[in-house]
């Protein structure tokens, strides 16, 4: 066998799924945020740029370290740190929790709540970020050239799930108390560490003569435009996560009516209960957040293991229909007022997200040659942290102008991808066709 035909270090497909547990969870972990802290930090007396800026400072220091944390991977060994960036992971966010209670406790009041939840939130951005660089080393030695992008692209799409997941599980947990969910990300990801330090074998050195791959820069001009243009895309999908649940909250102004108008406020009729369920103005807008991001997380779900895995249909013909309908989801998201209308507009989100995500992902793999499809799929999973860090804070300037904003803002900016990506993206030679 040539270099190329022998992973460097083999996994079993067990430990592959075990590294790709573990990004769901660190994906759920970073995600849920925007369900449970967007509305609590309101309630405890910051502004929706405060809030935005507090995730984006984190977002912000997260997405710089990557590399630093991805050279420590290379010395001190893949399974260390990525036991100990879900381990930070969790401890960082219970942390992040305590300040929350304090600050909706009144203990902690003003700037100093601000600073506080900064300062704390800072701690997940520089100890926390070091599980998708391992990750990613650890399955390009797990790999060979022939089957890299699919391992690769299986790590990056379970982060993309676990984004997802995270804020669809808060409905779950939010009837036990407004925190709940962020416990149970907490729990999530420590059990996973454990579970990875006893399923991933020890840590070995790497032999001097071994061969891995050339690392790819983004100024690769093979791939930095698909890496601009998945940026550009989650820059608009976190302008409107960072705003669902504000406004959910306030569109059906949960805290200002009583619990039992919530029905009626929804579009489900007079009655006392909601789907069978009584809600707080503490956990209500948790819960209907959540519920709006598992119609979310179904259909995408539904759409890449149901129809973009048996199907592989061309990326290059499905991402303008994805993205036309993530804008019309936006769109109808905002138009229509019935919460059932707004379940279903997004589920048209993740029908569209599941074709266009996976689609751009494979634009920028396919682009390079067959034993550099690692290194493109390493950066083009950078993507979406970069765009949250902006996302989070155009999105809340938006809101506070008017809550609609993000949401058109949010569509049009899909509508113009889709003519990109139809009159350039479509058009543009993959590797395979050169």
């Amino acid at each position: 066998m040539t270099d190329l035909e022998t992973p460097l270090r083999p996994l079993s497909k067990f430990q592959q799924s075990v590294i790709a547990l573990a990004m769901v969870s660190m994906g759920a972990g970073m995600s849920i945020n925007f369900v449970v802290v967007a509305p609590l930090a309101r309630k405890a007396g910051l502004t929706p740029i405060a809030v935005a800026g507090i995730l984006t400072l984190s977002a912000a220091i997260f997405a710089g370290v990557i590399p630093w944390w991805g050279r420590l991977a290379d010395k001190y060994g893949r399974k260390r740190v990525m036991v100990f960036s879900l381990f930070a992971s969790g401890l960082t966010n219970m942390a992040f929790l305590f300040a929350l209670s304090a600050a909706l406790a009144g203990i902690i009041t003003g700037i100093t709540t601000f600073l506080t939840l900064a300062f704390m939130r800072i701690w997940f951005g520089l100890l926390a970020p070091g599980m998708q660089p391992a990750s990613m080393a650890a399955m390009t030695d797990a790999t060979t050239a022939h089957n890299r992008a699919a391992g690769l692209g299986m790590i990056g799409a379970a982060m993309s799930i676990g984004s997802i997941i995270g804020p669809a599980g808060a409905t779950l947990l939010a009837p036990f108390g407004a925190l709940m969910p962020i416990w149970g990300s907490i729990v999530f990801n420590i059990a996973v560490g454990v579970l990875l330090g006893f399923a991933l074998p020890p840590t070995r050195k790497t032999p001097r003569d071994s061969s891995r791959p050339k690392p790819l820069s983004l100024k690769d001009k093979r791939v930095r435009p698909h890496w601009i243009f998945l940026f550009a895309y989650f820059v608009a999908v976190a302008m409107v996560q960072q705003t669902v649940a504000w406004f959910i909250e306030d569109r059906y102004a949960f805290a200002a009516i009583a619990p039992e108008a919530y029905s009626a406020a929804l579009g489900f009729g007079q009655s006392d209960t909601v789907l069978g369920l009584s809600f707080t103005p503490e956990n209500a807008a948790i819960t209907f957040t959540g519920l709006a991001f598992a119609a979310l997380a179904i259909a995408m779900v539904i759409v890449q293991f149901g129809y973009i895995a048996p199907k592989k249909p061309d990326p290059r013909r499905i991402l303008p229909m994805g993205l036309i309908l993530v804008g019309s989801g936006y769109l109808m998201a905002n138009l229509f007022y019935p919460y059932w209308a707004l379940l279903l507009a997004f589920a048209l989100v993740g029908v569209g997200a599941g074709l266009a995500v996976p689609s751009a992902n494979a634009l920028g793999s396919l682009s390079v040659r067959r034993e550099e499809q690692g290194g493109a799929a390493a950066i083009m999973s950078a993507a979406p942290a970069a765009g949250f860090v902006f996302g989070p804070l155009i999105g809340a300037g938006l809101y506070q102008i008017e809550p609609s904003l993000p949401y058109y803002a949010a569509s049009c900016a899909m509508f113009a991808f889709a003519i990109y990506a139809f009159r350039v993206t479509s058009k543009r030679p993959l590797e395979a066709d050169r």
